[in-house]
């Protein structure tokens, strides 16, 4: 079920940020070909650039629409009937991917990089929300953090896709662009074959003999009595609530630092600069002296890192990347090592904590609109960084990673001063700890709500009862 779901998901998030590498060149040629067939004139380099960060950026506006879709779509079809119409963007993607060239329009490979960002955002934000309701608790973090692992999958497989040997020449990048629609045909052929999400049956549908239908399926067992159990108690902590709308969740204090939490994780996810380096590696590395026969082979190795850290599963090298690059000849090789060092220790860190945490510190209600809030945050600030960061490496030069270092630093000082550990605890024990966080200056001023405030026990079931 994880394969059959992350190959239609979230590997298309790394798949896509990654083949837009490559052609970079070719497109930027047909661009000026098309203005020069239309209106007669050639483009300006810098007009060029422009349209160009457009198209790359343009795939993380497609994702905040799908992180805001993602929600309603997986409270009103389910997570699995979501990731399978999800589909429906991406096949449309492919089809104004592999036509642009011949339709001389490069507006639709912009349409393009939209639809499928739509279709990256929505899978984003419903696949590990799927993963972390299926799996049974001994397996939850393993199941979710494989999220990340095949993201980083998904950019290896795409930088090697898209190699010059391959489909990253001249004459075949817009089938390059068109590839991503392999992965989601292997969705469509295999999830149909496996069960909604239990936790979804049960609590949101309420439907008891499907749920556990769902969990004989996963288990491949008789369903152990404290897993249903677990989730009878969360089922009957949220009876009679709807599921929660993002400024329902704004506005609920019950949640505060947990929205905080989520707010501050998720745009640094981005904005520390990590996947800056996927969409523009051939530029980065050309800047620190690598030669461009060589820019191909050594930007499959940022993908190769990230891969290899989310299976092992931070520390910062950029600060000496920052003055390293302009000393003596082998300066540009040891800058390049730097850069597959940061990348090695974001996939063992936030690479995969990030996108299971709405999991881990929401419950049932208010877990879709969590997830909405930090993908729309998550995209907006990817969007952000495509746009700006060929003109920050153009005006700050070997000082460009400089602003990331600082994002890194206040992001890991909050995560150790207030981010409670989640580590096989429940969700009650959880919501526990946030909730001295939530009503600190309440319990501060009244002494009985300190006397009021018990520990959360194990529930026994009793016959009896």
């Amino acid at each position: 079920m994880v394969a059959s779901t992350a190959f239609g998901g979230t590997v298309q998030y790394g798949y896509n940020l990654a083949i837009m590498n490559v052609p970079t060149v070719y497109i930027q040629n047909f661009i000026n070909e098309t203005f020069q067939e239309r209106w007669g004139m050639y483009l300006e380099v810098y007009k060029v650039t422009l349209i160009w960060t457009f198209i790359v950026s343009v795939f993380s506006l497609g994702g905040l629409i799908g992180a805001l879709l993602a929600g309603p779509m997986s409270i009103h079809f389910g997570r699995k009937k979501t990731l399978l119409l999800n589909n429906i963007f991406l096949m449309s993607s492919a089809l104004l991917a592999v036509t642009s060239r011949t339709a001389r329009s490069f507006e639709m490979i912009m349409i393009s990089r939209f639809l499928v960002g739509i279709n990256a955002g929505v899978s984003m934000n419903v696949q590990p929300m799927y993963f972390g309701e299926s799996a049974p608790k001994h397996l939850r973090g393993a199941v979710s953090l494989s999220s990340a692992v095949f993201t980083s999958f998904g950019v290896v497989l795409g930088q090697v896709v898209g190699l010059r040997e391959l489909l990253g020449c001249e004459s075949c990048w817009q089938y390059l662009l068109a590839s991503n629609a392999v992965p989601g045909f292997i969705q469509l052929f295999t999830l149909p074959w496996f069960p909604e999400s239990p936790r979804y049956l049960l609590i949101d549908r309420g439907d008891k003999d499907a749920c556990l239908k769902a969990l004989r399926l996963l288990r491949g067992c008789e369903v152990q009595r404290s897993e249903l159990d677990e989730m009878l108690q969360e089922q009957a902590e949220v009876q009679g609530k709807r599921a929660q709308q993002p400024w329902e969740l704004i506005a609920d204090r019950s949640v505060r630092w947990q929205l905080i939490s989520i707010t501050i994780i998720s745009s640094a996810m981005q904005l520390c600069g990590n996947d800056s380096i996927y969409f523009y590696a051939s530029y980065i590395f050309q800047e620190a002296g690598i030669s461009a026969e060589d820019t191909q082979y050594v930007t499959i190795g940022t993908g190769i890192c990230e891969f290899t850290a989310c299976i092992l599963c931070v520390s910062n090298f950029r600060i000496f990347d920052t003055f390293a690059q302009h000393v003596v000849y082998w300066m540009p090789y040891l800058s390049m090592v730097c850069v597959f060092t940061y990348i090695l220790s974001f996939g063992m860190g936030p690479a995969g904590v990030t996108g299971i945490l709405p999991t881990e510190i929401f419950n049932q209600t208010a877990r879709p609109a969590a997830y909405m809030i930090a993908g729309s945050l998550m995209w907006l600030n990817l969007f952000i960084i495509g746009m700006v960061f060929p003109f920050l490496v153009s005006g700050l030069g070997q000082f460009c990673f400089v602003p990331f270092g600082a994002v890194c630093l206040i992001t890991a000082l909050f995560v150790g001063l207030v981010l409670p550990e989640t580590n096989g605890k429940t969700l009650s024990m959880i919501t526990s700890e946030f909730h001295m966080l939530n009503f600190r200056e309440q319990e501060r001023t009244d002494p009985k709500s300190k006397q009021a405030h018990y520990q959360q026990g194990e529930v026994i079931h009793c016959i009896a009862l």
